[in-house]
């Protein structure tokens, strides 16, 4: 199961950085992940001042 980056993601980048697969970039509004890419290793939930980054439901 994917992660997913909800409202509160303020754009810091720290996410994107952290993600060894490279499945994180920046969206129209917020930083998204490309859901087929994510290994669910929870790196940048992990790194994600904002608490923004959460396992999909």
């Amino acid at each position: 199961m994917a992660y997913v980056i909800s409202e509160d993601c303020v754009s810091c980048g720290t996410c994107e950085a952290e993600c060894p697969a490279g499945a994180i970039s920046q969206g129209d509004d917020r930083y998204v992940i490309d859901a087929d890419a994510c290994l669910d290793c929870g790196s940048c939930a992990a790194v994600c001042p904002n608490e923004a980054i959460n396992p999909a439901e």
